[in-house]
């Protein structure tokens, strides 16, 4: 029987989980939001990782199928989006249970009446929506989260409303979304792959119809499974039993970030996040010798030996200004998702000079600046290169960038941050510093944590140089 071990990261905003072979390669991710309830984002995020796992096993099974023959590719890829879409729709079903629960406990008469008729219409027509955002297009791998999602889709919803209804129907969702994200749902595996393939017949059932000419302006990965849909899901059915009834048994897990305190692991089990984020960097750029890791509520700066052991690190958690944290709260500012910051950090045409980073002070200074006439593009480049800043005084005071230079982190994924970081790395260190950055990036603590799990390694951050700075 295979051996798997676990990493889970509990991180202020988001877990992940990884999970190993004896090789350490990853065989499966899961990501989920960090809630008020810190066990079940642990147990979520590890259960995304198993079924992740069982896809990744999936894939492996085919062999020579996946590149040979890329209808098959397609296939899985359209099953795993389908496969979260019902995931997705059983937490809106609770949802939409929750909210119309909370409409009547808090609102009487005639307003109770509206609100719940409006939620109905809601609901009705963001449901179909989404369905098509992950079964059409590309929603199952953006890693955004059912709350974000959900929020977001109700809200332009409430919008196109009567603005007398705009605070009770907002209220609802706000005290009815925090029960609905903190209860685990647990799936059969089986049962939703054989509904996703459903959902795929019915998605793939028109293309036989289409002409030729309609066909060449089709979607081109689409258009693989023309005709072929009903082979490819009848040959995956004897895999998907195997795989259904596949033991995927944990030898060992190991906790870390900031919140691991609240892990249901033992001591020995929990790993500091600096530990785990350098092991993790290093086995996937074993020449790695400086870590930076902006997470979501504080800046590491790490320096690492050959064997990817911790030597020095620096960093600064008083306070969540310049990381994933403050980043939430600019977006909130100024009404964007976090995931358009980047880019439009990046669309500027110079960068506004940023006084505080402070979160305290920034949405009064955000509002004084643009209320002189300052771009919002302009101020959001600013922003960007002032929390490199402070991540580079980090990284200065932990020993400078050694050849070569990892970034790790959430924060890793924003465009902007990573320009910065690219630039002011070059600028003091050398064009020849190489600077690495990986799709994982996020994984990389849950993936430190696994491969300590693995060894079994009893080890601890350098005594005399467990550093802090302020904020």
């Amino acid at each position: 029987m295979n051996k798997y071990y676990l990493g889970i990261d509990l991180g202020s905003t988001t877990s992940k989980a990884v999970i190993i072979d004896e090789n350490d390669v990853i065989i499966g991710r899961g990501i989920t939001n960090t809630r008020s309830n810190y066990r079940v984002a642990a147990d979520i995020a590890k259960l995304e990782a198993i079924y992740n796992a069982r896809f990744t096993q999936l894939k492996r099974l085919l062999g020579d199928k996946i590149e040979t023959m890329p209808e098959y590719k397609k296939y899985i890829e359209d099953m795993e989006s389908a496969f979260q879409w019902l995931q997705f729709k059983a937490r809106l079903d609770n949802l939409y249970k929750q909210l119309k629960e909370t409409a009547k406990s808090t609102f009487d008469g005639d307003l109770q009446a509206a609100v719940i008729n409006n939620i109905d219409k809601i609901i009705a027509t963001i449901e179909p929506l989404i369905k098509n955002d992950y079964i059409r297009g590309d929603l199952g791998k953006k890693n955004q989260f059912f709350r974000d999602i959900a929020s977001e889709k109700y809200n332009e919803e409430v919008e196109k409303l009567n603005k007398d209804l705009f605070d009770p129907l907002m209220l609802a969702f706000d005290k009815s979304i925090a029960p609905v994200e903190n209860e685990f749902f647990e799936f059969d595996f089986r049962e939703l792959l054989y509904e996703s393939m459903e959902i795929l017949n019915d998605k793939y059932s028109g293309l036989t119809e289409m002409s030729a000419e309609e066909s060449v302006h089709f979607d081109m990965e689409i258009n693989l499974l023309r005709g072929k849909h009903k082979d490819v899901s009848d040959s995956l059915k004897e895999h998907i039993d195997f795989i259904s009834k596949m033991e995927i048994k944990i030898q060992s897990m190991v906790g870390t970030g900031y919140g691991r305190a609240l892990l249901p692991f033992p001591e020995e089990s929990i790993k500091s996040e600096i530990l785990c984020h350098a092991f993790g960097a290093h086995a996937i750029f074993p020449n790695t010798r400086t870590v930076l890791d902006i997470g979501g509520q504080d800046t590491k700066a790490i320096q690492v030996d050959s064997y990817g052991l911790v030597t020095s690190f620096h960093m600064n958690d008083r306070c969540a200004a310049g990381c994933g944290r403050y980043l939430g709260y600019i977006a909130d500012e100024m009404n964007v998702s976090l995931n358009e910051l980047g880019p439009l950090a990046n669309s500027a045409t110079k960068e506004s000079n940023i006084c505080s980073t402070c979160t305290v002070f920034a949405g009064a200074e955000i509002r004084e600046l643009l209320n002189v006439g300052e771009k919002r593009e302009d101020i959001l480049a600013g922003l960007h290169k002032s929390i490199v800043m402070r991540a580079m005084s980090l990284i200065a005071r932990s020993g400078g960038v050694r050849n070569e230079f990892t970034f790790t982190g959430g924060v890793a994924r924003n465009q902007a941050v990573l320009k910065y970081v690219t630039q002011m790395i070059k600028d003091n260190y050398g064009d020849d510093i190489v600077i690495n950055v990986h799709t994982d990036s996020i994984f990389m603590g849950a993936l430190g944590g696994a491969m300590f799990s693995r060894r079994n390694i009893d080890i601890d951050l350098p005594a005399n140089k467990k550093k802090r700075a302020t904020a």
